[in-house]
């Protein structure tokens, strides 16, 4: 039995591990899961179970239409930040099938009520998965276009209407 809960700056160790096994070939540096623990904490999530760090999740608010690009530091968040992003959902392969993904969304989406709209990009086909949340694929411009060739040829930018603007 796992559960969620706020990451810490001692977990990065684990994160890193699951991110690797995860996200093989979308890389990111361990300052920039330290970052965005810093920086927005509530929207930082570890899923642990009595012996190791089975997930995590990172989220944070952003400028709209304004993704970070992959592996990059942000500095702060906008102050101006008029939208939440999911930045990544990681679940190790033997921990997956028993409604955790679901319990981390339902949780960051609480995070999200106070924005107008959460964004995210879906990468290794996971785009009916998030479907299921009420994301729908977002038209881009060639700013986001570029920033979405980092994570592969399958990514897809998604947004999820949170309440009326």
């Amino acid at each position: 039995m796992c559960t969620w809960r706020r990451l810490r700056l001692s977990d990065l160790k684990d994160v890193m591990r699951v991110a690797s096994d995860v996200h093989p070939g979308l890389p990111e540096r361990e300052c920039v899961f330290a970052e965005r623990i810093q920086l927005f904490p509530e929207g930082c999530l570890a899923l642990v179970n009595s012996t190791e760090i089975c997930g995590y999740a990172i989220s944070h608010p952003i400028r709209h239409n304004q993704p970070p690009a992959l592996n990059s530091i942000l500095g702060e968040i906008a102050p101006d930040a008029d939208s939440y992003y999911i930045h990544d959902l990681a679940i190790l392969d033997k921990f997956r099938g028993a409604g955790y993904a679901s319990a981390c969304i339902a949780k960051l989406l609480v995070v999200a009520e106070c924005y107008p709209a959460t964004y995210l990009v879906s990468v290794y086909g996971t785009g009916p998965f998030w479907r299921r949340f009420g994301f729908a694929s977002v038209s881009r411009d060639s700013t986001l276009s570029e920033k979405l060739r980092q994570y592969g040829d399958d990514a897809t930018y998604l947004r999820r209407q949170n309440r009326l603007e």
